[in-house]
C-alpha cells in the first residue's frame, strides 16, 4: 500500500511539473520576454515560487508559522485554479498554430506582428483572471435550493419534517471560522426540524477546526431533532478520523458510522461510512447496508446519507425513501461537471427510482481552488411530507 501511495505521488510530482513547465515555457514567450528588466531567471523564479506554493504548504506546512502557511496555501489554491485555465488556453493556441501551419488561415500580418504575442498573452491572463475573479465572488454567495418530498409513509404523529442539508463543507485553513459562521446565521434563518451533513465537513486536517474553535460556531446551531453526519473521503485522507469524529460530536453533531438512530418513534437517520475507508484507514470492506439496517421498522421512513453519490439501486432494495449525498461538487470548476456527470449515475439534483427520492448537492464549500465556475455553492432546504 505504501509503495502504491509512493508511485502515485512520484507520478504526480512528475505530472505536476510539466504542465508548470509547459505554462511558465509559454507565459515566458507570450509575456515574460517582453516585460523590460525582467530577466529568464527572474521570472523562473518567481514562476516556481507561485507553482509550487499549495505543495510546500501542503509537504511542510506543520514547520511554517501558521500566517505563513495560510498565504501559502491560499496562494497556491488560486494557482491550481488558474494552471488549469491557464492549460486549456496555451493548448488552444498551440493548436491553432499547428492547424495553421497546414491550412495557413491565419492572415499573415498577424503572425509576423512583433506585439502580437504579448497582445495574446495580456488577453489570456486577462480573462483568466475575471474567472478567478467571479469564481470567487460565486464561490461566497450560496443559494438556497429547496425541494419538496413525499414520502408514502406514515412517520408516527410526524406530518410534515423540515430537512436542511449542507454537503462538502470542507472546513480548514480557506473554509475557516468566518465562513462557517455565515453558514450557521443561514441555517439559523431557516429554522430546520433537523440538519443533515452528508460528509466532507472537515477538509483532511482537523487541526484548523480545533484552533478557531469551530465546534462552538456550531454549537449555536438547536435543532429539534439534533444534527447528524457521515464521514466523507476528506475525513479519512486527513488520517484522523477519530480526532475528527470526537470534534464533531463536541459540536453537537452525532457522526453516523455504518449505523442508524431511531427519531422520536417517527423516523429513522441511516448513515453509511464511507467507502474510501479502505484506502486510508482499514482494510476491511464497510458494512452493506443490508446489514446495516438489521433491526429497523422498515415501514416508518427511512432517511439515508451517503457521502458519494452512489449505492442507489442497493437502497431501492432495502426501501430507502430518501438518499442525500454530496461529493461531486457538481464539478466545481467548469468544465469538470460533464466528467462528474459522466462518473455518477445523477451527480446533482434530485433523482427517484423506484420508491427513492436521491438528492445530490452540490455542497456548500470549496476543495483547492476557492472558487466555483458553472455551478453555485448551496443550502438544500427540503420539506418532507409524510403520510397522514
Amino acid at each position: 500500500m505504501r509503495f502504491a501511495v509512493l508511485i502515485f505521488i512520484s507520478i504526480f510530482v512528475l505530472v505536476y511539473s510539466m504542465i508548470n513547465y509547459y505554462i511558465g515555457l509559454r507565459g515566458w514567450q507570450y509575456l515574460g520576454s517582453y516585460i523590460p528588466m525582467l530577466t529568464r531567471s527572474t521570472y523562473w523564479g518567481l514562476f516556481w515560487s507561485v507553482a509550487l506554493s499549495y505543495l510546500v504548504a501542503r509537504v511542510l506546512g506543520g514547520y511554517l508559522p501558521e500566517y505563513i502557511r495560510y498565504y501559502l496555501t491560499l496562494i497556491g489554491a488560486y494557482w491550481l485554479a488558474a494552471m488549469f485555465y491557464l492549460l486549456q488556453f496555451f493548448i488552444i493556441l498551440d493548436l491553432i498554430r499547428l492547424v495553421d501551419r497546414y491550412l495557413h488561415f491565419l492572415p499573415l500580418d498577424l503572425k509576423t506582428s512583433s506585439s502580437m504575442n504579448f497582445i495574446v498573452g495580456i488577453i489570456g491572463c486577462g480573462l483568466v483572471l475575471l474567472l478567478l475573479t467571479y469564481g470567487t465572488w460565486n464561490a461566497h454567495n450560496p443559494k438556497i435550493t429547496h425541494y419538496d418530498i413525499e414520502i408514502s409513509k406514515q412517520a408516527g404523529s410526524l406530518g410534515q419534517l423540515h430537512v436542511v442539508m449542507i454537503s462538502d463543507i470542507h472546513l480548514g485553513e480557506i473554509m475557516h471560522n468566518g465562513r462557517l459562521i455565515k453558514l450557521v446565521e443561514a441555517v439559523e434563518t431557516l429554522q430546520p426540524d433537523i440538519l443533515l451533513l452528508p460528509g466532507d465537513v472537515i477538509d483532511e486536517d482537523v487541526g484548523t477546526f480545533i484552533k478557531q474553535e469551530m465546534a462552538a460556531t456550531f454549537q449555536k446551531l438547536n435543532p429539534k431533532y439534533g444534527m447528524y453526519a457521515v464521514p466523507g473521503n476528506h475525513e479519512y485522507i486527513g488520517g484522523q478520523i477519530e480526532t475528527v469524529v470526537r470534534y464533531l460530536e463536541q459540536a453537537g453533531i452525532r457522526v453516523l458510522r455504518d449505523e442508524y438512530v431511531k427519531i422520536a418513534d417517527s423516523f429513522y437517520i441511516v448513515g453509511l461510512d464511507d467507502k474510501s475507508r479502505v484506502y486510508y484507514e482499514s482494510k476491511e470492506e464497510p458494512r452493506g447496508l443490508k446489514q446495516v439496517l438489521e433491526g429497523v421498522n422498515v415501514n416508518l421512513p427511512l432517511l439515508l446519507l451517503n457521502h458519494q453519490p452512489n449505492q442507489f439501486d442497493e437502497a431501492v432494495a432495502n426501501g430507502i425513501d430518501l438518499q442525500l449525498s454530496g461529493h461531486s461538487h457538481k464539478g466545481q470548476l467548469f468544465p469538470i461537471n460533464y466528467i462528474t456527470k459522466a462518473m455518477f449515475e445523477v451527480d446533482y439534483g434530485l433523482m427517484h427510482k423506484g420508491t427513492l427520492h436521491a438528492i445530490v448537492s452540490s455542497g456548500f464549500g470549496t476543495w483547492g481552488p476557492p472558487i466555483r465556475l458553472g455551478n453555485r455553492p448551496e443550502i438544500v432546504d427540503i420539506v418532507i411530507n409524510f403520510l397522514p
